[in-house]
């Protein structure tokens, strides 16, 4: 995905947070959580993203 295709990039994207800024631009959204040592909410399925738990840990733990 591009960064400069945030309408495409949407149709892909599952975070509920309304009020995420970088919302359909993948790379501003990887380099941030990335930053705070977490997994955007593309890595996780639907039900657990809502928890907004999106720890390296959380991903290990859903995925062993």
């Amino acid at each position: 995905m591009g960064c400069n295709n945030e309408s495409v990039n949407l149709k892909n994207c599952n975070c509920s947070y309304s009020g995420c800024s970088r919302k359909g631009i993948c790379c501003e959204c990887l380099s941030y959580h990335r930053s705070q040592k977490e997994l955007p909410a593309c890595c996780f399925a639907q039900n657990i993203e809502k928890t907004y738990d999106r720890s390296i840990k959380k991903f290990i733990e859903i995925n062993k």
